[in-house]
């Protein structure tokens, strides 16, 4: 399985009535999806699922991809490590899940997957950090595969 975390891009800061899961991308931010967007697409990935949280600045980021954007609930602001985890099937689900979500969510996720146990790791704005997992000699293993950043 191939698991792609995903950073929404740049977004507005929330202005006085603005709710924050309303916030939306700032042009750069818009420029930063597309371009990672682009650098995804190029990819030589299998049967993807792209998950987005319901933050409009997520949905945007994820739309980038021209594919298909289930948005799930539990990939929203204030997510936890269990709640991408069981959204992505990781590491059963075949083919690859892209998860569009946020911080502290993402960082502590990668944390967890490379290091064994949850940490405030930063993933930047706009960011992808890809991992797999393979089997080798009956033990399984995740893998980083690409970090890439806009």
């Amino acid at each position: 399985m191939d698991l792609i975390l995903w950073r929404h891009a740049d977004a507005k800061d929330a202005a006085g009535t603005t709710a924050d899961a309303d916030r939306e991308l700032t042009t750069q931010g818009l420029r930063q999806a597309e371009q990672v967007a682009e650098w995804l697409r190029s990819q030589p990935l299998r049967k993807v699922v792209v998950l987005s949280s319901p933050a409009r600045r997520a949905v945007q980021t994820a739309k980038a991809l021209r594919l298909p954007v289930e948005v799930k609930s539990k990939l929203g602001i204030g997510a936890g490590t269990a709640d991408l985890l069981s959204a992505a099937g990781w590491p059963d689900r075949p083919g690859a899940v892209i998860l569009v979500s946020h911080q502290p969510a993402l960082g502590r996720l990668a944390s967890l997957l490379l290091a064994g146990t949850e940490a405030d790791w930063t993933i930047k704005k706009g960011a992808v950090w890809w991992f797999t997992n393979r089997v080798r000699r009956d033990e399984t293993q995740t893998v980083l595969r690409a970090v890439q950043c806009p």
